[in-house]
């Protein structure tokens, strides 16, 4: 303290008392921070008992990230540390959400091996605003099931097709999906494939629904083949084409099995657990070993 008895510190004293460089002390007074109490004869700047716990406030605001100027409006009483913290917190909201987004687009960089045009237009995909990304997804909609949903409108039901919504606080997990779905429902062949699966599932009732089109058919796919996979059916023999008698009865299985690989292409499947991730619900089984098993029983059959 200085020796004319005020108990007045200089920058030096107040630096040593509270542990924070010189530097950093005068750069806080000199933003207006922490005023000095007084000025010596020879023009230093010198501070009382009350400076040393406004400095340790804005030490501690200061750690917590807020800039000087919300600090000063603090120690101004023109808000309150409430305030500003609650503030902060909505920034900081948005900071984690955009990390978020910078550490999956890397992942998915480092993953792919992408080049820097890859990864430019991954980071644009990711960092669309909520309208873009719905934008994007209603566009795709609008064309996969244009005219259909009028036919049929609980086509999207039975299908259980949900469009793709990435939440406003999304995993990495959610926004690395969201990339790769956001990339393929822009690609034209993609939507062609999705646009033939859905057009074949739309008519699933009735006695004229074409064999391999209707979620009935699917489900007694599922359960033979599951059967036929459990005990062991190799699906080029003849125990195989009694199951798929019983499956597809007197049908063209060259038409059946046309009809089955649009509806199992590894890209729709792909789509569907995307979208289940983005949207935060478990994927759906897409019973590939079943699928797989009556696709080489049909091409076995159509072969021979």
């Amino acid at each position: 303290m200085t020796d004319d008895g005020t108990g007045l510190m200089t920058i030096g004293e107040l630096a040593r008392a509270t542990g924070l460089p010189v530097r950093t002390i005068r750069y806080w007074s000199d933003e207006g921070a922490l005023p000095p109490h007084a000025r010596s004869a020879g023009g230093y700047r010198l501070y009382d008992a009350a400076s040393v716990a406004r400095l340790e406030l804005i030490r501690t605001l200061r750690e917590l990230g807020l800039g000087l100027g919300a600090v000063r409006r603090v120690l101004a009483g023109e808000t309150t540390v409430a305030r500003v913290a609650a503030a902060h917190v909505s920034a900081l909201d948005a900071q984690i959400a955009a990390l978020k987004v910078t550490r999956a687009v890397l992942s998915t960089v480092a993953r792919r091996g992408s080049t820097a045009e890859e990864m430019t237009l991954m980071n644009k995909l990711a960092r669309l605003s909520t309208a873009e990304r719905r934008r994007i997804i209603e566009d795709f909609m609008a064309e996969v099931f244009e005219g259909i949903d009028t036919a049929d409108p609980d086509i999207r039901t039975r299908l259980r097709f949900a469009a793709a919504d990435l939440p406003d606080d999304p995993t990495s997990e959610q926004v690395d999906a969201w990339v790769e779905l956001a990339e393929m429902v822009q690609d034209p062949d993609f939507r062609a494939a999705m646009r033939r699966m859905i057009e074949f599932n739309a008519a699933d009732r009735g006695p004229d629904v074409p064999t391999g089109s209707s979620l009935w058919f699917v489900s007694r796919l599922v359960r033979l083949a599951g059967e036929a996979l459990r005990d062991g059916v190799p699906p080029d023999s003849p125990r195989a084409e009694g199951i798929l008698h019983a499956l597809i009865g007197d049908a063209d299985p060259a038409v059946v099995l046309e009809r089955l690989t649009a509806a199992t292409n590894v890209r729709l499947a792909r789509y569907r657990e995307l979208s289940a991730i983005v949207n935060g619900v478990e994927p759906p089984s897409a019973h590939e070993e079943k699928f797989g098993w009556v696709v080489a029983a049909l091409g076995a059959r159509t072969a021979g």
